[in-house]
């Protein structure tokens, strides 16, 4: 849990405070953050950027074409 000095972990506070706010939010607001998120992520990158993770996931899935 912690360390000598009775701090919380880096870890542990992250934890602790996704379940909070996972406790005070609903399924809108995760919508809107990722909605912003994703908004702001175009405006920043280009058509490559896209090309490149659409790469990268497609290896991580595997070449499964049953």
């Amino acid at each position: 849990m912690a360390n000598n000095d009775n701090k919380m972990s880096r870890e542990e506070a992250g934890r602790k405070g996704g379940e909070a706010t996972a406790r005070n939010h609903d399924k809108e607001f995760y919508q809107e953050i990722g909605r912003k998120g994703g908004e702001a992520t175009s405006k920043s990158h280009d058509k490559e950027f896209y090309e490149e993770i659409g790469r990268k996931g497609g290896e991580s899935r595997g070449n499964n074409n049953d």
